[in-house]
């Protein structure tokens, strides 16, 4: 890291800037330490402490040797099988048993993030950091400068899962730190790749077209830009980029918040321990705050004391005395020099993930310093609908549509998924989920929902990767949270969000922060489905609850899929089914506002029905059906789901 990336890193840290108000409803409480069994775990790589509530850990396997201790990713799915992206290549699961998960194979590619997605007999595979070759063998590049470095989006002939086949390297101008792959209604002829990619901008002497000296409204410029790539299927070795998309344009710099109490806390007690251990220091000019001087900085600084005076080898105390004279003087011209914020987004900024709604022609970009709304029915010419912006959002990281497409959900990975951001002393509205309803192509701001469970200091904790599970009629979520573990939760009501299930672990260490936790968890095909960092694939289910019914889950569980990218947003489709039909009455009790016995009546028809045959059966359906009329003003949607539903099974069981 450079002397000018070190200063930006401390002014970083040290410039707050207060959050602005949100006339916002109130956060649901946070479950008491005390009483909250996620507190106070055990701490463990392999045999950590766990809680759950509502849901039931069906199966917990650990990554295979070569791959175990090297960083698990992001998940995709295709027919039986679960393909786990690692840092040191994909790791493919059998999960058609759902208790007993099976290694198929775990191919080595080294590279970060190894994030996968699948289309047929297609994978996809991004690849940012310098470590990445063409070649997928081990070792990284060492030259500057080489047609041997892959950073872009790998394509792999899956034809035989056993044996996945490299077949192209599409290298892209910053990598591709996730990517998103889009199946256009109108194109059955290709797919499409949509590349976030956050990493330096490469030399135009190593990919060309890359051009990270211009500004970034430049059009040739590779700053604020999504690289979209396209994929031919009749021959996918053909991938290539075909366009690069500023869907920024316009926007600025977004206003974001400081420290949190507890960082506040930690940060005074490392000062402390620095203090004491000798450490450089100096006051932050335009705060007054004390700065930490990273090693990076001063020893280049020594070197050239020692230099100055004839001498060699290790720096001698006079040496340290003549730094700390000057080092408040430097840290002074260094901010002075510094340019003044412009007002236009930060040429850093770049989508880090998107999700995009095939069905409806949308997508949700989450983009580091802003939420997104995006028309894609034009895929290789995505047009910005809608922008917003937040000051308790520090990095907006993925995003979930609501099934009907008007909400969009966007995740906040303050300080980046390796920071604890979940103890007491942190706000529940940084690090925590933003749920907007969309309204006339506009994205309007409903409620923020955050892990409620309070974590130590050990465990990374913050929002992360989750999807829908097909509750029918419901909008709910998994989601995980890192070392804060699975949350599920219900936003159907996007002014009032609230768990409804978990599963937690104690910290992978003790006495340290150690990565670890959930980096994904996608509902597929009946199962919650984790990509433990640290550990390897964790398999869950629901449980019935107060807050879930029997009827719910296995209406949840017809819906199956072939193959699941949850960045490339499925609409759900329910079968027709008697738990569907049974789903709405329980969520017709639920709500309170049918009379109990009208509700045992429903009940009773659905069950009579469901036990009769042929024309019997329809008659049934028919009557109840009809019936259903006079409980609308009760929740005259619900009612006309549970008709529908009804309706359905007319048509379909004989």
């Amino acid at each position: 890291m450079s002397f000018i990336a070190h200063r930006a890193t401390a002014v970083a840290i040290v410039v707050s800037i207060a959050a602005c108000a949100r006339n916002t409803p109130p956060m649901a409480p946070r479950p008491n330490p005390a009483t909250d069994p996620r507190v106070g775990l055990k701490a463990g790589l392999l045999n950590a402490g766990e809680a759950s509530s509502n849901m039931r850990v069906t199966a917990k396997v650990v990554s295979p040797p070569g791959f175990f201790g090297s960083t698990n990713s992001d998940l995709a799915f295709t027919g039986k099988y679960a393909i786990q992206g690692n840092y040191n290549g994909p790791v493919i699961w059998d999960v058609s048993d759902p208790s007993k998960p099976v290694l198929v194979t775990a191919f080595s590619c080294p590279a970060s993030q190894n994030d996968i997605s699948v289309y047929r007999n297609l994978m996809f595979m991004s690849a940012e950091a310098n470590n990445g070759r063409t070649d997928c063998l081990p070792g990284g590049v060492a030259d500057t400068v080489s047609k041997l470095r892959m950073r872009g989006v790998r394509v792999f002939d899956i034809t035989d899962i056993k044996a996945p086949k490299l077949i192209a390297n599409v290298q892209t101008c910053r990598g591709s730190h996730t990517h998103t792959v889009l199946e256009d209604p109108k194109d059955k002829q290709n797919v499409y790749i949509y590349v976030s990619g956050s990493a330096g901008i490469r030399s135009p002497n190593e990919l060309a077209g890359c051009a990270g000296n211009l500004e970034a409204d430049d059009p040739t410029s590779s700053r604020l830009r999504i690289e979209i790539i396209k994929v031919p299927l009749a021959d996918p070795s053909k991938a290539a980029v075909v366009r690069r998309a500023n869907i920024f344009a316009g926007l600025k710099n977004n206003p974001s918040h400081g420290l949190s109490d507890a960082d506040k806390e930690a940060a005074a007690k490392s000062l402390a321990v620095a203090r004491a251990s000798g450490a450089f220091i100096a006051k932050n000019p335009q705060s007054g705050a004390d700065l930490v001087i990273p090693p990076q900085m001063i020893h280049p600084m020594l070197d050239s004391v020692v230099k100055a005076r004839g001498g060699s080898g290790t720096a001698n105390a006079a040496d340290s005395a003549a730094i700390r004279g000057v080092i408040q003087a430097v840290i002074n011209r260094t901010f002075a020099a510094a340019p003044a914020p412009s007002g236009v987004i930060s040429d850093r900024s770049q989508c880090h993930d998107i999700t995009v709604y095939p069905a409806l022609g949308i997508a949700g970009g989450a983009c580091e310093g802003h939420g997104l709304l995006l028309d894609i029915s034009d895929p290789v010419n995505p047009i910005r609908l809608d922008a917003v912006a937040d000051s308790n959002f520090a990095y907006w990281h993925s995003a979930t549509f609501n099934n009907d497409g008007t909400k969009l959900l966007f995740s906040d990975e303050w300080g980046g998924g390796s920071s604890p951001k979940c103890r007491v002393g942190d706000k529940p509205e940084w690090g925590a989920d933003a749920i907007f309803t969309i309204e006339n192509k506009k994205l309007k701001f409903q409620s923020y929902y955050k892990l409620p469970a309070v974590q130590t200091a050990n465990e990374n904790c913050v929002a992360h990767n989750g999807s829908l599970i097909p509750i029918p009629g419901r909008d709910v979520m998994v989601q995980s949270w890192y070392q804060g573990g699975i949350s599920v939760f219900d936003w159907t009501d996007a002014k009032h969000p609230m768990e409804i299930a978990s599963f937690d672990r104690g910290p992978v260490d003790s006495t340290r922060m150690a990565m670890g936790g959930s980096w994904s968890v996608y509902w597929y095909n009946g199962s919650m489905i984790s990509s433990e960092i640290a550990r390897g694939l964790d398999v869950a289910e629901l449980v019935p609850s107060q807050y879930i019914s029997q009827n719910e889950i296995d209406a949840a569980k017809t819906v199956k899929w072939t193959y699941l990218n949850a960045q490339g947003q499925p609409k759900i489709e329910w079968p027709a089914s008697f738990s569907l039909a049974k789903s709405y009455a329980d969520q017709l009790e639920r709500k309170g506002c049918v009379n109990p016995s009208r509700i045992a009546e429903i009940r009773s028809s659905i069950s009579s029905a469901e036990k009769a045959t042929g024309a019997q059966r329809n008659a049934a359906l028919t009557k109840l059906s009809s019936q259903l009329d006079g409980d609308r003003s009760c929740d005259a949607k619900k009612v006309d789901l549970l008709k529908k539903a009804l309706l359905d099974l007319q048509t379909t069981v004989m």
